[in-house]
């Protein structure tokens, strides 16, 4: 090969090099501005919530002092393979249990998952509020409280609530309350952190995220994932028991 011609081939190869570089560099600079976006826009939405409904967590003599209150809605969360509450779970329900026995309000509303036979948190949620002295006509079942949006728009729209105490740990009441605000309600949130959890780290790292969820939720509005006939809180708590549960306490 002539010496010309692998010179221009080198010339060639060295140019090309170049380009990939800064085609590198600049897909490289492209991706880290769009992570630094991203970041902000995630901390401004926490940081915006946080500090919008912060005044409205209140400590649970104040909030049982509030009147005119609808009910409790109590958040669902994990319910063990034997069908124990999970410790966070169990703290919401405490927490729910001292506030009916303050005279917050008439009635528990217990919202979350029973998608499914096998998994049914409500039903353990109003076991234990049964078993801790609560009249089972009190307590409501949300069947279809599959997240936190769900259950707020149902407290509404199925159970006629317009002024709520909402009972959920800390770092959960802010997201809990924006979407309470955003859908019109008059919400309180009063904290139930009785004791450290071991997923709290996780738990708060996707909640930064959930946060970001429920604020485009919010401006979008959609329809939970059912809704049903009304079921007003005026009525009997047991007309949302399954068919041939009997709330009995336990000994």
């Amino acid at each position: 090969m002539p010496k010309a011609n692998r010179a221009l081939r080198s010339v060639m190869t060295s140019r090309n090099v170049r380009r990939k570089r800064r085609k590198r560099a600049r897909l490289a600079a492209l991706t880290l501005c769009f992570a630094l976006c991203l970041g902000l826009a995630v901390a401004g939405v926490n940081v915006y919530m946080a500090r919008l409904e912060s005044p409205r967590i209140l400590p649970p003599e104040q909030a049982a002092a509030i009147e005119g209150i609808d009910c409790v809605l109590v958040l669902g969360a994990k319910v063990m393979p034997s069908g124990v509450p999970s410790h966070m779970l169990e703290d919401r329900c405490r927490r729910a249990v001292a506030l009916f026995e303050a005279g917050a309000a008439p009635a528990l509303l217990m919202s979350g998952d029973h998608g499914q036979w096998e998994y049914d948190e409500v039903t353990t949620m109003k076991q234990y509020a049964v078993d801790h002295g609560v009249p089972s006509d009190a307590v409501f079942m949300d069947h279809a409280g599959f997240s936190t949006y769900d259950s707020l728009y149902r407290a509404r729209d199925v159970f006629g609530a317009k002024k709520i105490l909402i009972v959920t740990q800390r770092y959960h009441l802010f997201r809990a309350l924006y979407i309470a605000r955003q859908l019109g309600l008059e919400a309180y949130g009063v904290s139930c952190d009785y004791r450290p959890y071991a997923t709290q780290l996780k738990n708060s790292a996707r909640e930064a995220l959930a946060r970001c969820k429920a604020f485009a939720m919010c401006l979008l509005k959609p329809n939970p994932k059912y809704l049903g006939d009304p079921i007003p809180l005026t009525l009997s708590g047991d007309v949302t028991n399954d068919k041939g549960v009997v709330f009995e306490p336990r000994d």
